[in-house]
């Protein structure tokens, strides 16, 4: 994605990153995690505020810094570089509240043909996977990188 992104610190193995939002409330500190799922190849996209007392993700939390856009656009990044070390990864998402999943939804939506060009993008409705179309509303995101 073309957008403004935030420099991010990245763990060797790229399934942990962080960095830090900054705007009207100050310096934020945001942490993107990669985790398995009990299915083969298939890893969570965590993110929030990071809590700085226990290094856990804080996903609940409304911080409202006014950088979405820049915030979306370091997240989409990650996952540019987590399927380029995991190639064979599928990564779902999902929002932690149904305005977070709509938010997300919007973010592929308007990047929708870019992100199509280096990935397979499906969205979950009705607890079925579909390729994503913008004119649908999805309660979770599934991706994975496409092979060359």
């Amino acid at each position: 994605m073309r957008n403004e992104r935030y420099e991010l610190q990245v763990e060797s193995n790229s399934m942990v990153f962080e960095f830090t939002s900054m705007g009207p409330k100050g310096a934020i500190a945001k942490l993107i995690i990669y985790t398995e799922t009990n299915v083969k190849n298939v890893f969570n996209l965590g993110f929030g505020d990071k809590d700085l007392e226990t290094d856990d993700i804080d996903d609940l939390i409304i911080t409202n810094n006014k950088d979405s856009k820049k915030v979306l656009a370091t997240v989409a990044s990650t996952v540019y570089a987590f399927t380029y070390k995991y190639p064979d990864a599928w990564v779902a998402a999902t929002g932690s509240s149904k305005a977070r999943t709509r938010l997300y939804q919007m973010g592929i939506s308007s990047h929708l043909e870019e992100i199509s060009a280096d990935f397979l993008v499906f969205g979950r409705k009705d607890k079925v996977w579909h390729p994503f179309e913008k004119s649908i509303e999805y309660d979770a995101f599934l991706i994975r990188r496409k092979k060359n």
